[in-house]
């Protein structure tokens, strides 16, 4: 079975306007958050949804339920939220500055920032790293959190009224975007920055394919 997945970032939260990691904490939209979620309910308005799924904070399910208030299709999906859906977990760095956790997390590796941990190890090092500098060790590695992600592809792949060609909303979160589309775009878009709060990125999803190749991303941060 093929579905169309229209994953929306979140709108702008408090955190993200204070340059803080965000992860499983809670943080309210921003009224440029609010209108970030207008903004991408207008864009998907005539878009008939299957399905819709979000994870389970607040600042992805107050979005989803914008996007949905506008849409105008007759029958509208009741949003599932999941915790398979939630952003990567920054443990003992969550709510930090993000420019201080990253250089706790790769100043002893020679990389003093985020895009130095990339450009210098790749993506998953920036996991790996972060949760090697947790005192507690609660940061996700880079292999818990490609298993939790991916628990929360099966949970859509399961959903029983789900056929062949079907549209889902997902409303989702930024590193989490970047990492999927930089794991499934095979090198084709700019991955240097997330994508905007608001912004859509289509994925198809094959559901009968092993998950490191169930996806294919069709655009970025539109």
């Amino acid at each position: 079975m093929l579905l169309h997945l229209y994953a929306v970032r979140h709108g702008q939260t408090y955190f993200n306007r204070y340059n803080r990691l965000q992860g499983w904490s809670n943080s309210p939209l921003t009224s440029s958050g609010l209108e970030d979620a207008e903004r991408a309910g207008q864009k998907l308005s005539k878009v008939s949804f299957a399905a819709a799924y979000c994870s389970d904070t607040t600042r992805a399910q107050e979005t989803v339920r914008r996007i949905l208030a506008q849409n105008q299709s007759e029958k509208k999906p009741e949003p599932v939220s999941d915790s398979h859906f939630r952003e990567q977990f920054y443990g003992y760095f969550e709510g930090q500055d993000m420019a201080m956790a990253w250089w706790a997390a790769g100043a002893p590796h020679g990389a003093g920032t985020y895009q130095q941990i990339v450009d210098q190890f790749g993506l998953a090092a920036t996991r790996d790293f972060l949760k090697q500098a947790d005192p507690f060790g609660d940061a996700e590695s880079d292999s818990e959190y490609w298993t939790r992600i991916a628990g929360g592809f099966a949970l859509i792949a399961a959903d029983p009224h789900l056929k062949n060609g079907d549209r889902v909303l997902l409303v989702s979160h930024g590193n989490t975007l970047l990492s999927l589309v930089n794991r499934f775009g095979g090198g084709r878009y700019d991955t240097s920055s997330r994508p905007s709060n608001g912004s859509v990125t289509l994925f198809d999803f094959d559901t009968e394919a092993p998950f490191e190749r169930a996806l294919q991303v069709r655009s970025f941060n539109q």
